[in-house]
Formats: structure tokens, C-alpha cells, sequence
């Protein structure tokens, strides 16, 4: 038993006697934060995070770096949010609406799920969107400058930001904390 388990047990209260009873009861103990994993988990975690980031690295450049030049003369550059969604919801069909808003939801959400197990500071919903936001921005710059029939859409990083978030909430908040210790703020330390 160590010293600081010790001291723990001796401070919590002991039982009381309920009055209207009579009967005994014990306080119940607070929640004990979660361990983190084992080292070797951990290392293994993040290897197949490091390899589902190099596999989602070229699915994402064999879908938005590969010249489309039949495409070249229907394309435009979007700064003006919500553009593309709008035009996609209003005269495309519904097959083809779901696939651009949905397949570039579908393509940011690897960011939230490997973000966090690859990159324990990267955990985070606000961080995960700034990453997100950056990395996606270079490759649509990329993409619109280097690359025949695509260009820069705004949209496409906003949907993208949307689908790391929802990946981040559904699945990475949770992967992240069991692999990687929880962070102790600035703000969480007590002086000694």
C-alpha cells in the first residue's frame, strides 16, 4: 500500500448512522480518474495511427490531387461560403448533393479519429478544427494551383472542418483518452 493511497483511505469519513434508520452507511467514494494505457498500447496505438494517417494520406491525395481536365472549363474558384453547398442543394440532384456533402464530411472525419492518438497535444475540439482548418487550406490552395479541372472551394474546408469535429465527438475524444494520460492544465495545478 503507498503512503499517498494511505493518507487517502485515512481521510475519507468513516460511517455514519443515519437517523431516521438507524442504520449504517458508508459516503460513497469518489470516482478515480481513468489510468492511462500501457506503454506498449499506447506505442502500438499510435503506430496504427501513424499508418491509418499515411493510408488516409493517399486516399486523400488520389481524391483531390488527380488532374480532372473534362472537368476543367465547369469549374470555379469559391471564396464566398456556403456557395457550393447552396448550388449543390438547389440544382444538383440528390444522389449528387449527398455525394459532395457527404463524401467531403466522410473525408474530414480520419482528422478528429487519428488527430488524437497521433498527436496527444492535438487533442481538442478547438484544436482538432485548427488543423483541420490548415492542413485542409493547403491542400485545396494546392489543389486550385497546381492541380488541371479542380480549384480552391471554400466549402470544401468548411465540410471537411465538420466531419473532423464529428469524428473528434463521436469517436477521438474517447481513443485519445484511452491511450494518452489526461492533461493537467495550468489551470488544474495547485501551488505547493
Amino acid at each position: 500500500m503507498t503512503w499517498s493511497y494511505a493518507r487517502r483511505r485515512d481521510e475519507e469519513p468513516r460511517e455514519a448512522v443515519r437517523p431516521d434508520t438507524g442504520t449504517k452507511t458508508r459516503p460513497a467514494r469518489p470516482a478515480r480518474p481513468a489510468r492511462p494505457a500501457h506503454p506498449a498500447v499506447r506505442a502500438l496505438a499510435m503506430l496504427a495511427a501513424f499508418a491509418g494517417t499515411v493510408l488516409f494520406s493517399v486516399v486523400l491525395a488520389r481524391l483531390t490531387l488527380e488532374p480532372s481536365a473534362a472537368s476543367a472549363a465547369l469549374v470555379h474558384a469559391n471564396l464566398q461560403p456556403g456557395r457550393s453547398i447552396g448550388a449543390y442543394l438547389e440544382s444538383a440532384s440528390t444522389v449528387e448533393a449527398a455525394r459532395q456533402v457527404g463524401g467531403n464530411l466522410l473525408l474530414g472525419v480520419p482528422f478528429g479519429v487519428l488527430l488524437p492518438v497521433l498527436l496527444p497535444p492535438a487533442r481538442g475540439l478547438l484544436r482538432v478544427a485548427v488543423v483541420t482548418v490548415c492542413l485542409m487550406t493547403l491542400v485545396e490552395l494546392i489543389q486550385g494551383a497546381l492541380v488541371t479541372g479542380r480549384v480552391f472551394d471554400i466549402d470544401d474546408v468548411i465540410l471537411n472542418t465538420t466531419g473532423a469535429l464529428l469524428g473528434y465527438l463521436l469517436i477521438g475524444l474517447r481513443l485519445g483518452r484511452a491511450v494518452h494520460p489526461r492533461r493537467r492544465h495550468w489551470w488544474h495545478r495547485r501551488p505547493s
